[in-house]
């Protein structure tokens, strides 16, 4: 094959970001306050701070369409879908703990389907849906025929319940986790998925379903299993007042620094990354220079 086609042939993309972008609310001591959210929305700035070339695919309300300006301004391309509502969560925190909190899904926007997905070569399709319903099962077998799939497992395990997020299992989880090249999870979502509160032996399980390589994200630590070792890194922030959006910022930061280097190196970035995005509110805006440096303090 001539050298031209070759080349045409190289993804013009890291990473397609697909998920919904959020216009949420915040209530503390009575105090109410806007602010933009949403796994895509973390996610991206991460990945764009990282160096990778990515796109965000979302869906959103067209009058909410200015909640996008803050990514374009960033540089990255976003590819914004029209929907008939904007995912919008409610988070009320009634005390100066901040784990503890009143969070209730006020509306969803619609649903990801294959043919919103457009022509565009990536090398990752990173699933980074927030709710129940908004990844259908058949989008993963789709993407999963185009390139490598990154999914996060709070889509396909979280709804909302009356006070606060409510997580059952994902019925089709064996079939699908085999279409799943990257995956990432939380303590508690592990464990609904997987029925055991051990970490390292739900990373094994999740494995053992099919997906190539498994991040399990808790308050102290990432670990990461490939099917040969666990590799673990600790969180180290000075303070949690950015704690909303650290999991998004791991597992993106993870899989942007992984297209170049190993998995050791990549999850001590990415716990690097995300222990300083942790110190403050919004999105990661630091630079690939500040992680390393942080890095030699894990």
């Amino acid at each position: 094959m001539a050298e031209s086609e070759e080349e045409e042939r190289v993804p013009k993309y890291d990473m397609m970001i697909i998920g919904h972008i959020t216009s949420d609310t915040l209530e503390y001591k009575g105090e109410v306050t806007r602010f933009t959210g949403g796994a895509a929305y973390f996610s991206s700035f991460a990945a764009k701070r990282s160096n990778a070339k990515i796109c965000v695919v979302t869906k959103l309300a067209k009058k909410d369409f200015g909640v996008l300006d803050e990514l374009k301004k960033e540089g990255i391309e976003v590819i914004a879908i029209p929907s008939s509502k904007t995912t919008s969560i409610e988070n009320i925190f009634e005390t100066d703990d901040f784990d503890k909190r009143k969070a209730k899904l006020i509306s969803q926007a619609d649903p990801f389907n294959p043919e919103d997905i457009p022509e565009i070569e990536t090398e990752i399709y990173y699933l980074a849906g927030l709710f129940i319903g908004e990844i259908p099962n058949a989008l993963i077998e789709y993407l999963s025929k185009k390139g490598e799939v990154g999914l996060d497992m709070q889509a396909m395990l979280r709804s909302s319940g009356d006070v606060s997020f409510a997580f059952k299992d994902w019925v089709e989880k064996k079939h699908y986790l085999q279409m799943v090249t990257y995956l990432k999870a939380d303590s508690l979502e592990s464990e609904v998925a997987t029925g055991t509160p051990d970490r390292e032996k739900a990373a094994k399980m999740l494995y053992r379903w099919g997906a190539k390589e498994v991040m399990i994200t808790h308050a102290s630590e990432v670990i990461l299993y490939n099917g040969q070792r666990i590799f673990r890194a600790p969180f180290n922030p000075r303070n949690l007042s950015g704690r909303t959006g650290r999991g998004d910022t791991c597992f993106v930061s993870y899989m942007s620094w992984r297209l170049s280097h190993g998995i050791e190196e990549s999850v001590r970035y990415a716990a690097a990354l995300t222990s300083m995005k942790m110190e403050k509110p919004g999105p990661f805006l630091g630079t690939i220079d500040d992680v390393l440096a942080r890095m030699k303090t894990l």
